[in-house]
C-alpha cells in the first residue's frame, strides 16, 4: 500500500479520478485488440491496484487519464506476455502503434463522451431516461417498448430522432469550443 495511503485526503481524490475516469481507461484497453470483457476486467484491475501505489507521484489529477492509459499499456503488454501461447496475437510493432494512436485519441474522445453528457443533461428528463435505458446492457428495443407502452418501430423511430439531436448537440458544441482539437 501507498506510504500515504492512511490518509483520507489521499482516498477521496484517487477514487473520484477513479471512478470518473475508468470508461476512458477501460476504453483505451479495448480499443488494444482486448475484447472479451473478464480480460478487459483483469487488467483494469490491474491498473487500478498499480495506479493506487502510484497515485502519490501524479502531481495534476486532471492528467490521471492519461497517467492512467500509460499504466494500462504495460498492464495490456504483461497481458499479452502472459497470453502469449494464443493463436490470434498482434505483431509486437503492430500492436505498439495501435496503443499509441489509442493514447493519443484519449483527450479528444474524453472531450466528446462529457459533451455527450452535457447533451443528455438538455433533453427533457422522458427523453434522457430513454436513451439511457436504451443503452443499458442487456436492454432490448422490445423490453423497453414493452415497458412504454408503445411498439417497437415507433420506439426505433423516437431513439433515432434523439440520437440524431444528440448527435447534433454534440457536433455543435465540440466546434464552438475553442479549446478542442482538431482530431474530432
Amino acid at each position: 500500500m501507498p506510504e500515504n495511503s492512511t490518509d483520507p485526503d489521499f482516498h477521496e481524490p484517487f477514487v473520484r479520478a477513479l471512478t470518473k475516469y475508468e470508461r476512458i481507461v477501460r476504453a483505451y484497453i479495448r480499443s488494444s485488440g482486448i475484447s472479451r470483457p473478464e480480460d478487459v476486467d483483469e487488467i483494469m484491475q490491474e491498473v487500478s491496484l498499480v495506479a493506487w501505489e502510484k497515485f502519490g507521484q501524479l502531481e495534476n489529477v486532471d492528467e490521471f487519464p492519461k497517467w492512467a492509459c500509460v499504466i494500462a499499456r504495460y498492464e495490456i503488454l504483461n497481458f499479452r506476455r502472459k497470453h502469449a501461447r494464443d493463436r490470434l496475437v498482434l505483431n509486437e510493432k503492430v500492436f505498439d502503434l495501435l496503443l499509441e494512436e489509442s493514447l493519443e485519441e484519449t483527450t479528444p474522445n474524453e472531450s466528446r463522451l462529457n459533451t455527450l453528457q452535457d447533451c443528455l443533461r438538455e433533453l427533457p428528463e422522458s427523453s434522457r431516461k430513454l436513451v439511457l435505458a436504451a443503452y443499458e446492457p442487456g436492454s432490448t428495443i422490445d423490453s423497453l417498448a414493452a415497458g412504454t407502452n408503445k411498439n417497437a418501430n415507433a420506439l426505433y423511430q423516437q431513439l433515432w430522432r434523439l440520437r440524431k439531436i444528440l448527435a447534433q448537440c454534440v457536433e455543435k458544441n465540440l466546434a464552438s469550443d475553442p479549446n478542442t482539437p482538431d482530431t474530432i
